[in-house]
Formats: structure tokens, C-alpha cells, sequence
């Protein structure tokens, strides 16, 4: 399962409408013993919406309790050039880099289900959660 920017945040921040969902979401995860994957863009992301938003405990905790727990896929410059052509052919205002990479990770891997709260996932053809 592919783990979003989205999905990170609202686990991280308990005043998101979304949290319980996807803590809930996120546990049965690693009760059932599932791979959770991301991309080091999608760190990136995270921690600079939550530095922004609520300062370096926030990061602090997304790299000591969470990240942890994920396979991280580091993007190379082939697969980043590759998210680009993708974003221009796309052409969406909505449709971010970091979207676009995870898009092409999730493919490259295999991963048919993200986690995440970002609806450019199903329109993509990927199985959201939480439901």
C-alpha cells in the first residue's frame, strides 16, 4: 500500500477531520503485516507542510514514529524527469510533482491501493483507503 502526503498528515495531526480513519486505517495496515511504501518526495512534502504548520516537533515526529514503519523509495533523476513529462501531459493545475511521482512509483511497484485523502489517486485508477 502506498502511503500520501495527505494520509501522513492527517495521522500526524489529531485535529484533522480525517485522523481516526486513517489511524484506523494505518494500524489495521501493520496489523495485517502490509508493506507501507513512500517516496522520499513524498517525505519531503510532509515535513515541510508540518514544519511550516506546527514546527520541528512535528517533523521530528513524522521521522521517528512514522517513517520508520515505511519503505522508502528514493527517486531517481530518470523517474523524476519521467513525473515531469507525466505533470505536462497531464496538464492539471491539481496534479502536483509529488502526485505525478506517485503515480509512477505506484506502477513501477505494483501497489494497486494508496492511502490517502487525495481523490487524483482514484481518478488515476488506484483503490483509496480510508473508505
Amino acid at each position: 500500500m502506498f502511503v500520501d502526503t495527505s494520509a501522513l498528515y492527517a495521522l500526524l495531526v489529531r485535529s484533522e477531520e480525517e485522523h481516526s480513519r486513517v489511524a484506523e486505517a494505518f494500524k489495521e495496515a501493520l496489523r495485517r503485516g502490509r508493506v507501507l511504501v513512500t517516496s522520499n518526495y513524498v517525505l519531503l512534502e510532509s515535513s515541510a507542510l508540518l514544519q511550516h504548520r506546527f514546527g520541528l516537533p512535528a517533523v521530528r515526529d513524522l521521522e521517528t514514529r512514522i517513517a520508520p514503519l515505511l519503505r522508502v523509495l528514493w527517486i531517481d533523476e530518470g523517474l523524476h524527469r519521467r513525473a515531469l513529462e507525466l505533470l505536462f501531459a497531464t496538464d492539471r493545475r491539481e496534479v502536483s510533482l509529488v502526485d505525478s511521482v506517485s503515480f509512477l512509483v505506484m506502477e513501477g511497484e505494483g501497489i494497486e491501493e494508496a492511502l490517502a485523502l487525495d481523490s487524483h489517486f482514484e481518478k488515476r485508477g488506484f483503490k483509496v483507503l480510508p473508505l
